[in-house]
């Protein structure tokens, strides 16, 4: 492949996945979650399982404890999520969903079903699953960040 080819996929892969957040979010929104960032989406992708500590986040995210726990701040104080006691590190305290947080979780999922819905309309749903396979063979396994 050539350099340009490289420079237009790396391009293409950039901006496909702007548009995607992008279009997650307004789906988001249009479900009644006016008060949230595209960011919280990325943090509410690592509190969804089980919870996190404030540190897991900020690694999550790839900022400081501090922003983490600023973002806790927020999204506790808008009812997405709340800390509760660590179960298994006393001096620790876990952030989980609530139900809130929960139902909005289910609104960027649906979100993102709408677009790869776009997707298979436009390339066909043989195209979509190839790509979907050949994206999980070259991705890197772990967390999605934000572009900050």
């Amino acid at each position: 492949m050539q350099k340009s080819e490289a420079m237009a996929l790396s391009a293409a892969l950039l901006a496909a996945a702007g548009d995607l957040t992008q279009r997650i979010h307004d789906g988001v929104v249009a479900r009644g979650f006016t008060d949230l960032r595209p960011a919280h989406g990325f943090a509410f992708a690592r509190l969804a399982p089980e919870g996190a500590t404030v540190t897991d986040l900020a690694t999550h995210l790839g900022v400081t404890k501090q922003a983490a726990s600023q973002l806790v701040d927020e999204i506790v104080r808008k009812g997405y999520a709340e800390r509760r006691p660590h179960p298994g590190d006393a001096r620790a305290r876990l952030v989980v969903l609530t139900g809130r947080g929960r139902e909005c979780t289910r609104a960027a999922e649906e979100a993102a079903a709408d677009v790869v819905g776009d997707w298979v309309a436009l390339l066909g749903e043989g195209e979509v699953r190839a790509l979907r396979e050949g994206l999980l063979r070259i991705a890197p396994y772990g967390p999605i960040r934000p572009t900050w």
